[in-house]
């Protein structure tokens, strides 16, 4: 009996216990908003945000600087028109969350000029735990603009952008939608095609069968032209021709003979100096020769033309070349 009360007495303290500490969290988290230190802001996801419970922490690239307060769905919230659809702006999930004055300086006063610059919010996942919170940074302002809202948000708006996660699925998913457009039962078909072609190209009837065909026949013929070739005999007769050679070349005529060259190659500049020197002798007996000759063939000119008058004297008046000219004839008084 006493074992009973016992133990019912210590379950009671449990419970107790658990509803003091579940008491104390919520005055944890209510706590910032009754001093009026938080301010509040919402965003819109369109991911499932498994993991992400209130009490969740709002990180600045690690920093915890706010929690989260709200997590619901969007058409609870801001309740759609009566029509048959829903509109893909209520499909999505809210998140609202406290960011603690303290830790962010002015940035509430300028939220949406900070917005402006690209301040975006994304879920993150805290390791393989599977706790998740949401991470605030900075990125292109373009490619995640505002949304356009059909509601009134309740508390000013951070725009969201997907995160890591999201992004590796929306990937994988367009790749495997391209690989379903893909037409497949068509490339099968062309490589079925390609594969018969192939076959029939190999086949004796093809173009490539009737090439392999010649080519063994060419080989065929080659291996009976080698063999026919005698190429042991000419592989001897060039290792003998090759021993001849070596022979000949280490001859002491052979020998003698490279030395009488390279004493002749030695010789040949002095020979190539004096052959210089005699073409530069002969080039000056030339000149002189020259010098000599001119005045003589100057006279022989001369006296060339003192003949030729002397015979056409002779022709006109032969008398007259032989016994001279008559004489003057006597002066009359």
């Amino acid at each position: 009996m006493n074992a009973a009360r016992s133990l019912y007495a210590r379950v009671g303290v449990l419970i107790l216990a658990a509803i003091a500490l579940g008491v104390g969290f919520v005055l944890f988290l209510t706590s910032d908003r009754d001093r009026g230190t938080n301010s509040f802001y919402e965003t819109y996801l369109r991911e499932s945000v498994q993991g992400l419970d209130v009490g969740a922490a709002v990180r600045y690239r690690g920093v915890q600087i706010g929690r989260v307060t709200e997590v619901g769905l969007v058409a609870v919230a801001y309740p759609p028109p009566d029509d048959t659809t829903v509109p893909s702006e209520f499909q999505g999930v809210y998140v609202r969350f406290g960011i603690d004055k303290r830790r962010v300086g002015d940035m509430p006063d300028n939220i949406q000029r900070v917005v402006q610059q690209g301040l975006r919010v994304r879920l993150s996942s805290q390791g393989i735990t599977g706790v998740s919170y949401l991470e605030m940074d900075f990125s292109d302002p373009r490619r995640y603009p505002m949304p356009n809202t059909p509601w009134e948000p309740r508390y000013p708006v951070i725009p969201s952008m997907p995160s890591t996660v999201a992004q590796v699925q929306d990937a994988a998913e367009n790749i495997l939608r391209r690989i379903e457009q893909v037409p497949l039962e068509e490339l099968l078909a062309d490589i079925a095609g390609l594969v018969k072609d192939l076959r029939h190209q190999i086949s004796p009837e093809g173009d490539a069968g009737r090439t392999l065909g010649a080519a063994a026949l060419t080989m065929n013929s080659l291996r009976e032209q080698m063999e026919q070739a005698d190429i042991p005999g000419l592989m001897a007769e060039l290792r003998g021709t090759a021993a001849d050679a070596r022979a000949l070349i280490d001859s002491r005529e052979m020998k003698a003979m490279l030395a009488n060259g390279s004493a002749s190659m030695a010789r040949l500049p002095a020979a190539i100096q004096s052959l210089e020197q005699a073409v530069r002798a002969a080039r000056t007996t030339t000149t002189d020769l020259n010098a000599d000759l001119t005045p003589i063939l100057r006279d022989l000119r001369a006296t060339a033309a003192s003949l030729r008058d002397v015979a056409e004297t002779m022709r006109r008046s032969p008398s007259q070349t032989i016994f001279g000219a008559p004489p003057p004839a006597p002066a009359q008084r």
